[in-house]
């Protein structure tokens, strides 16, 4: 199910580019199986929104040879270059400085696709924001993105074991299928696609463990104590209308 991401880490090289870029759960393979539910070509115009360190957008180059827009507020347009450039993906991928909460710099209609992994949960948890985002993609377009969920609403109840991980940002940026399903449903301007819990959990958060990133030991703990109860990944993609 993974093919391109399996052949990239059979390189020993390869692995140890990704344990440097990870920022969440393996990105390039969460990438990978969203992307297997649509239908991505060298033609189209993408919008990787909130792409980190870019293992999102050098899959959609490498794989389909798409355009990509690699839109990021932590990472900085020139890092991101930079490592584009050592990729030779550089004449595709477009590094840019976006803060979505605050409007994108782009034309109506611009994009054939809004894509975004492990990114979206942080600034989409509002009524306002799937509104804001639907003008930027051509009608018959598609929205889709992957996060990190939980396999049901905490509300008061958050479970022993997960209280020592549990805040007040988490609690906000941290949801259940049911209530993404439920926020998105209100928008017009959507047909929802799909939304469904993603194979590729188990695994990506395996990979994600082995990375250099910063604080892991804390999320490593995380994931022991929650010991594949609560959390899960989550697709959602829906056309623009």
């Amino acid at each position: 199910m993974y093919p391109f991401t399996d052949r990239f880490m059979s390189n020993a090289e390869n692995v140890e580019f990704l344990k440097a870029t990870m920022m969440g759960p393996n990105a390039m393979r969460v990438s990978e199986e969203l992307s297997s539910h649509l239908k991505i070509d060298e033609n189209m115009r993408v919008l990787d929104l909130g792409c980190g360190q870019g293992l999102s957008t050098l899959f959609l180059v490498k794989k389909y040879g798409a355009s990509v827009f690699a839109a990021d507020l932590w990472i900085s347009p020139t890092e991101n270059y930079e490592r584009f450039r050592s990729l030779g993906i550089d004449d595709k991928a477009v590094p840019i400085s976006v803060d979505a909460t605050k409007g994108l710099p782009f034309a109506n209609g611009y994009f054939d696709l809004l894509f975004g992994v492990d990114a979206y949960h942080h600034f989409g948890d509002t009524e306002e924001m799937l509104p804001s985002l639907i003008p930027f993609v051509k009608k018959g377009g598609y929205i889709a993105v992957a996060i990190p969920g939980i396999k049901y609403e905490f509300g008061e109840n958050v479970p022993d074991e997960m209280k020592p991980f549990w805040n007040d940002e988490v609690a906000r940026t941290i949801h259940s299928l049911e209530w993404w399903k439920e926020l998105w449903s209100r928008e017009k301007g959507i047909e929802i696609l799909d939304i469904r819990e993603m194979l590729c959990c188990n695994q990506t958060w395996d990979e994600w463990h082995t990375a250099y990133w910063e604080g892991i030991e804390e999320d490593i703990k995380m994931r022991k104590a929650e010991n594949g109860n609560y959390y899960n990944l989550i697709q959602m993609i829906a056309r623009v209308i």
